[in-house]
């Protein structure tokens, strides 16, 4: 069981936060968070309150383990996917709610000679590893084009397509920040 401060460190490090800002946003000094998350000292309900508050997370969730415990391991029962027959190609989103994360691993499978939507600029980046096949990335008016052990990683700024103008199925593993997929 972890302990009051040591779960007020970790999301206070999960928000990207100091101690001072943390402290700061609490009108706490940097010491006082300090001591709390090594258990030297404890806060007062008040303050406790005033600490979840900034760190966006209610008492009930703070105190309850299931909660705070993040998963790691996924399976095939949690994979959520979709084809489009008709476009030629078939996503499957490796993690559930991918779309609420920093970064949104899927898998994607291009038929022969399809494409897969065509993506307008963002500021996404986008990692594209070619397990099978052959793959081409049409990034504004620029080609790349990529085949199986090769890599794309690419900043969304442009117009977007990935595309598989070969006569044989191709698979990728792409992830991207800021979902768009």
């Amino acid at each position: 069981m972890r302990t009051i401060g040591n779960k007020i460190k970790n999301l206070r490090l999960q928000k990207g936060l100091t101690q001072e800002e943390l402290g700061e946003r609490t009108d706490l000094s940097k010491g006082y968070i300090s001591q709390i998350e090594r258990e030297i000292s404890s806060p007062s309900i008040e303050t406790l309150f005033s600490l979840l508050e900034v760190l966006g997370i209610s008492a009930r969730d703070f105190f309850d383990e299931e909660a705070l415990n993040q998963k790691v391991v996924y399976t095939r029962d949690d994979v959520t996917s979709y084809a489009d027959e008709e476009r030629g190609y078939h996503v499957t989103w490796l993690i559930p709610e991918s779309n609420e994360k920093e970064m949104e691993p899927v898998l994607l499978t291009l038929a022969a000679n399809s494409s897969f939507k065509a993506y307008e600029p963002s500021g996404s980046e986008t990692f594209v590893y070619v397990l099978q096949g052959n793959v081409t990335l049409a990034l504004g008016r620029q080609i790349f084009r990529a085949k199986q052990g090769e890599t794309f990683y690419y900043k969304a700024s442009e117009i977007h397509q990935l595309r598989n103008e070969s006569a044989t199925e191709a698979k990728l593993l792409v992830t991207a920040t800021d979902s768009y997929l």
